[in-house]
């Protein structure tokens, strides 16, 4: 049967007498759509169990698309007494399921079921449909021109040319993977592609080197680079829907020996921005944090290696200080979300807009809070030193082991040690562990490493369906947070090594990455051997 196009009725052989009922190619008399909306409207939910995805599918020509019915938001459900039973979310799509019925060649009626649960089998069918990287990855011989193929919705099952599916999957897959980072990697005789899933890279896909030219073509199609360019680093980003979830995807791109390897960063513009609350601090800890963030001047350094999850954290902590009366600007490279009420500067060398230039600009642009997305180098840090001893409260991150480092890190750029104590009124350093999968961890003896910290208990992990056999699902931040008091300052200003700081430091309260993911090890957040490989042992 040919694909047809619910969208236009003179497609489906419908006239316009059919919104009543009266077309012949239904088969059979039906109800009008006004009694059956009447009929529907006396009984809005049905309670009659959704029939599996493969049941659906058994339904549908393979000719006919999903793209349709996805955005005319129904399906075909069940077949009785020779009626096709169509679920919807709404009367509204009553004329379009009558024209599915007409197209399949039976008489229908409308149940409604919720959005979700639509949406839902949806998405299942698509995966039936084998949307997915590895069904593409077995159509790709003799791709090699694609210059002219446009960008797509990625969902979409309409996609003929195979090179475009397989780009289109693996973005599908790595979403419902839940990763955060998409690798492609040229290698002698083979190109693997892996996904980083809560911070750790899975090998997913190897394809044969002859797939690398026309799989790297379409990656800097989508994100606007030049393809005829193979010797240089290039940056772009690729928009992508995924159904109603819009994606960004930032894509770096280096040469190699073998080719061009690329690196895209995914960022969920629905998920991505998450609040104080969402980070799962312990009640302490945001009450340290609390007390930080709400000090009207000085400056907070935010410490850890790529991918702690810093920026998440200052994005958490601007959305909770953004109000009307409150003026904040940041300087970031990239920006990675659009913050509501917060003015955000886009780093651009080659325009001359560095962190130091962007910062002495937006000093005259009268702000309250200033974001820098990192210190980088000594004249940047002196002007966000200057900045928060006139009146501004500072945020910025630093590349330092822990949070005590971040201090002595910012005497050793050239900023003088009075100045430093002075101004820094905390830093954190984070690290973000992979949380044990609740499902199937199992209780393990505790280490003697950490048995003799007072830990009794440990689990570790298993890997059941829930958690893709990973044992881990999800991750937990860890913050080592630092308050500079007045007997910190005179112990800095003092010259004071990091062993004293942190001895002052502890008749505050302050406790170590180390001591910090001891409490999540015995509570079962994580295990044992994922703390060491985040934080380190002591």
């Amino acid at each position: 049967m040919e694909a047809v196009d619910l969208t236009k009725p003179d497609e489906a052989g419908l006239t316009a007498d059919a919104a009543g009922g009266h077309n012949p190619a239904f088969g059979s008399p039906t109800m009008g759509a006004f009694d059956s909306a009447l009929a529907v409207l006396n009984d809005p939910f049905s309670h009659h169990p959704l029939p599996e995805a493969k049941e659906i599918s058994e339904l549908l020509p393979e000719a006919m698309g999903l793209d349709v019915l996805r955005l005319s938001k129904m399906l075909p459900l069940r077949i009785e007494d020779g009626v096709l039973v169509i679920g919807s979310p709404s009367v509204e799509a009553y004329p379009r399921a009558q024209m599915l019925g007409a197209a399949l060649g039976y008489p229908i009626s409308l149940e409604l079921h919720s959005d979700k649960d639509i949406s839902e089998l949806l998405h299942t069918l698509y995966d039936i449909r084998s949307v997915a990287a590895d069904e593409a990855v077995k159509n790709m011989e003799g791709i090699e021109d694609i210059d002219d193929l446009s960008r797509e919705d990625v969902l979409s099952d309409s996609v003929d040319v195979p090179v475009i599916r397989l780009v289109n999957g693996l973005f599908v897959d790595a979403l419902k993977q839940r990763a955060t980072d998409i690798h492609v990697e040229p290698y002698e005789n083979e190109v693997l592609i892996r996904f980083r899933v809560d911070g750790v890279l899975q090998d997913r896909l190897r394809l044969p080197r002859t797939h690398q030219a026309p799989l790297t073509s379409r990656i800097k199609v989508m994100a606007k680079m030049d393809i005829a360019e193979h010797m240089a680093p290039q940056d772009g980003r690729i928009g992508i829907t995924l159904g109603d979830q819009a994606v960004d995807i930032r894509v770096g791109l280096v040469p190699t020996q073998y080719g061009e390897r690329i690196a895209m960063r995914m960022l969920d513009k629905g998920h991505g921005l998450l609040t104080l609350t969402d980070l799962g601090m312990e009640a302490h800890e945001r009450e340290v944090m609390d007390g930080l963030i709400n000090r009207p001047h000085g400056m907070i350094l935010f410490t850890g290696p790529t991918g702690s999850g810093k920026t998440t954290s200052l994005y958490a902590i601007l959305q909770a200080l953004a109000k009307p009366q409150v003026n904040i600007i940041t300087v970031e490279d990239p920006i990675e979300y659009s913050l509501p009420g917060v003015g955000q500067i886009q780093v651009n060398e080659k325009a001359g807009v560095t962190f130091a230039s962007a910062l002495r600009s937006i000093l005259r642009q009268d702000p309250d809070i200033v974001m820098i997305g990192e210190m980088r180098d000594f004249e940047t840090a002196h002007i966000g030193v200057q900045a928060s001893l006139t009146g501004h409260l500072v945020l910025s991150t630093l590349h330092t082991n822990d949070s005590i480092g971040a201090l002595m890190r910012l005497v050793d750029m050239g900023v003088e040690p009075y100045l430093a104590a002075g101004c820094i009124i905390g830093t954190v350093a984070q690290r973000l562990a992979r949380r044990l999968c609740p499902a199937c961890r199992k209780q393990v003896a505790v280490p003697p490493s950490m048995a003799r910290f007072g830990v009794q208990s440990a689990w570790e992990p298993v890997g059941c369906p829930k958690c893709n056999n990973t044992g881990f699902h999800g991750r937990v931040g860890l913050y080592e947070q630092f308050v500079v008091t007045e007997k910190i300052q005179e112990a800095v200003i003092a010259g004071a090594a990091a062993s004293k700081l942190r001895e002052i430091a502890r008749e505050n309260g302050f406790k170590t990455l180390w001591e910090i993911g001891l409490d999540a090890v015995s509570t079962g957040k994580t295990s044992p051997d994922e703390l060491i490989r985040v934080a380190g042992e002591e």
